[in-house]
């Protein structure tokens, strides 16, 4: 499947920039521009492999919210610009020089989850929160974890890393989105008998 690096979003007339003026909206879209940048198997493994050092995840993170700038700082995002940022962070922060055009696809990916966002369509973000969500719970370093009924998988768990990413959507998402709800306040979790459930640990690769 071929990419075009020449797709692009632009403000509205009027507009300083491509950020939404609906909280909650921008909330989901930043979220998504996380999910993207998660499925970026080239870095992945950088991260995986400590290529970026000891703070490779957070490095990581650090992508999506300058990516998230573009978006606040901009009139008009094309793809082009966002593979690049991609991958000049690959060869500023982990000395990796990407060269098999797989952070083409993820730019284009955040152009159309941008359109969606804008016109409410919210599916395709929800399908990259539950994979996501499915992926974290195969990782095998232990870590403590809250347990946390998810909507769509009762039996998940939120680990460290969802705390990262949850921060970026509003505790009070509408139903929509009740599965990107912040897990990061260790407060007591108590199920629909009334019983209080317990920390447990959960695995993490």
């Amino acid at each position: 499947m071929e990419y075009d690096e020449t797709v692009y979003v632009e403000a509205a007339p009027g507009a300083k920039n491509l950020t939404f003026k609906d909280e909650k909206q921008q909330a989901r879209f930043e979220l998504a521009i996380a999910m993207m940048i998660y499925k970026w198997d080239d870095l992945e493994i950088a991260v995986e492999n400590g290529w970026g050092g000891p703070e490779s995840a957070d490095k990581r993170d650090w992508l999506s919210a300058v990516i998230v700038d573009l978006f606040k700082n901009e009139k008009i995002v094309d793809a082009a610009m966002i593979e690049e940022t991609m991958l000049y962070a690959m060869v500023d922060e982990f000395d990796t020089n990407v060269e098999d055009d797989s952070a083409l696809p993820i730019a284009v990916g955040i152009i159309n989850r941008y359109k969606e966002c804008a016109e409410g369509n919210y599916s395709v973000l929800e399908e990259l929160y539950v994979k996501w969500n499915e992926k974290q719970k195969h990782r095998h370093h232990v870590k403590h974890v809250q347990v946390e009924e998810d909507p769509l998988n009762p039996d998940s768990s939120v680990d460290e890393d969802e705390d990262e990413v949850e921060e970026l959507v509003d505790d009070d998402e509408d139903e929509n989105m009740d599965e990107d709800a912040s897990s990061s306040k260790p407060e007591p979790v108590v199920d629909e008998d009334g019983f209080e459930l317990v920390q447990k640990k959960g695995g993490k690769r």
